[in-house]
């Protein structure tokens, strides 16, 4: 019953009590005992199973699938030679700091996981959010959170009651320890741990055109204004063009553009064929808009908010996290989409939506059936339509952006429509044309 890491003391000791002197000892295992272990209890393969005296009960409990998480122990892992209890191990001590009980195993030994009894689930800002296994009915929450370890920026816990029918929710503010130790945890119950705070201040970034600081902190509610007022702007700043981009405008616009995806989705899905030769081809059909789907759902809305004519532009408040950017005074006007050469053309005052157009080398597809969409600096955007081409009235600035889009050709209208409609959003809230569906 010598544990390995003790076999040259104790062969020393005894070697020592008759040869006294000039005696060395140097001892190591050469082959350790083969043996069979029973794994039983609330494990996902009960059986026997072989290895090694000297492999550790992990090694067993993995060849029996390991413990069933929703119903077995791992704070009560027994070990039971000849009918009784050897030892009893604690597995979140091997879990948490790495300390397992070296344990010499022998033939028809047997490890026996106990079932579950006692758990609390937590979660939140926490770096262990799971159920956890508790020894007792009863805890403290100081004790369940040295397990979860809280953090750095969480302020308060939720606590979570079940109590009969009913829940209670209690709230704790996590800076007080002398609290977290008196308040009791049991089993069944949820500890939320929260990050409960309000911005005294916040941080905005100011791109582009200006000799100013691009970082500016602020008091919470600033205006834009407030920022405006303080830019040392450089000469060839387009102050009539300024841009605001928000971190929350465009994660709306993530979800409305995946609503819309979800939607044309379940069109394509839905078409009906009316005969075999026809849902073949709307088979093909299908799958290419499937593709296109995925494409369009890796595209980033910019998040802009619409600036233009704004009589109180200067009284929105800001969020942290916004950018101001001020655009470069330009004297080009972009081309995208179904043109045969995309590009950037010089504006002129005289120039119609066509004539840009037409230097963009035209149409790649019939004029009568093009969908062209003007996109201004400032975020707004006019829709053209085919008998607008050549009209003087409509005034392409510098800076402004015309996106030809795509001629779609499905077997269904009702395909088409939604597809068109996706396509405009795609355009207006990401500002690109990144991928098209052709058939």
């Amino acid at each position: 019953g010598v544990r390995n890491e003790q076999l040259n003391d104790t062969l020393l000791g005894a070697i020592t009590r008759v040869y006294q002197k000039n005696v060395s000892v140097y001892a190591t295992l050469d082959v350790s005992q083969p043996v069979k272990i029973f794994v039983t209890g609330f494990v996902k393969q009960p059986g026997l199973y072989a290895g090694q005296s000297g492999d550790a009960i992990l090694y067993f409990l993995d060849k029996a699938g390991g413990i069933a998480p929703e119903r077995g122990s791992y704070l009560d892992v027994a070990l039971k030679r000849g009918g009784q209890t050897l030892r009893r191990f604690n597995l979140y001590q091997f879990l948490l700091s790495g300390t397992l009980q070296p344990t010499q195993l022998r033939d028809g030994d047997t490890l026996v996981v106990a079932p579950l009894r006692y758990q609390a689930t937590v979660r939140g800002k926490v770096a262990n959010a799971n159920k956890f296994e508790l020894s007792k009915p009863h805890v403290t929450l100081a004790e369940l959170l040295a397990l979860a370890s809280p953090d750095a920026d969480a302020t308060h816990i939720r606590v979570s009651r079940n109590q009969g029918e009913n829940i209670r929710m209690d709230n704790y503010p996590l800076q007080d320890p002398t609290q977290l130790e008196k308040v009791m945890v049991s089993s069944g119950d949820t500890v939320e741990v929260i990050a409960d705070k309000r911005y005294a201040s916040i941080a905005v970034r100011v791109e582009g055109e200006h000799n100013s600081d691009q970082e500016v902190v602020l008091r919470y509610g600033a205006r834009l204004g407030d920022v405006l007022n303080g830019l040392k702007l450089t000469q060839d700043a387009d102050i009539n063009a300024i841009q605001l981009y928000r971190t929350s405008v465009q994660q709306r616009q993530k979800e409305m553009l995946g609503s819309s995806l979800k939607a044309f989705e379940a069109s394509i899905l839905t078409a009906r064929s009316s005969s075999e030769g026809e849902a073949s081809l709307r088979k093909n059909e299908a799958d290419l808009l499937m593709k296109w789907v995925e494409r369009a759902r890796d595209i980033q809305p910019s998040g802009q908010v619409v600036l233009a004519n704004a009589p109180d532009m200067e009284e929105i408040r800001l969020e942290p996290g916004d950018i101001i950017r001020i655009p470069r005074q330009t004297n080009l006007v972009m081309v995208h989409g179904d043109v045969m050469f995309p590009n950037a053309i010089l504006a002129a005052p005289q120039r119609t939506v066509s004539d840009y157009v037409n230097l963009a080398g035209g149409f790649t597809q019939k004029a009568s059936n093009s969908r062209i969409l003007l996109l201004h600096r400032d975020g707004t955007f006019s829709q053209i339509e085919k008998s607008e081409l050549a009209d003087n009235d409509i005034k392409v600035t510098p800076g402004d952006e015309i996106f030809v889009l795509p001629q779609v050709e499905t077997k269904s209208l009702q395909i088409t429509k939604d597809f068109t409609s996706v396509l405009y959003q795609i355009a207006v809230s990401a500002g690109v044309l990144a991928v098209s569906f052709t058939h």
